[in-house]
């Protein structure tokens, strides 16, 4: 019973992400819509490396953060794991840890798709990827 409840609890949250997820493909849209046609193939690759670096600064940092850099290094993972071991250690309890760092993630990518649709056309490629790791 307790290995379905959570189950039912990973499924809930990834289905969450998911939806998150989602919302960058809305954004990006959102911004095709506001560029001239000449800029449209640039706004989407610049999306798509908002979200690899916004992945990357929080996989390094916004994750340390939130929940203490012990957390990313193993010492508040439950059963003793961190993000820096074996596939077999981060699945245990239903992969409840992975999906919730993938949820949050989403979330903190938002923020950044969010701002470059407000200044499509108007800053260069390698600042707005350098303002996106800040944010």
């Amino acid at each position: 019973m307790e290995n379905l409840k959570a189950g039912t609890d990973v499924l809930f949250i990834l289905g969450g992400a998911v939806m998150v997820l989602a919302m960058h493909s809305g954004f990006a849209f959102l911004e095709l819509g506001t560029v001239r046609k000449k800029n449209q193939i640039n706004a989407l690759v610049k999306i798509l490396c908002d979200f690899s670096v916004s992945t990357i600064a929080y996989f390094f940092i916004g994750y340390g953060v939130a929940y203490g850099a012990s957390a990313l290094f193993g010492y508040g993972v439950p059963n003793g794991g961190s993000f820096f071991v074996n596939a077999t250690k981060l699945a245990e309890g239903s992969g409840f840890e992975l999906v919730k760092f993938f949820f949050l993630l989403t979330f903190a990518a938002a923020v950044p798709a969010i701002i470059s649709g407000g200044i499509a056309e108007r800053a260069r490629f390698y600042p707005q990827l350098a303002a996106t790791f800040l944010i």
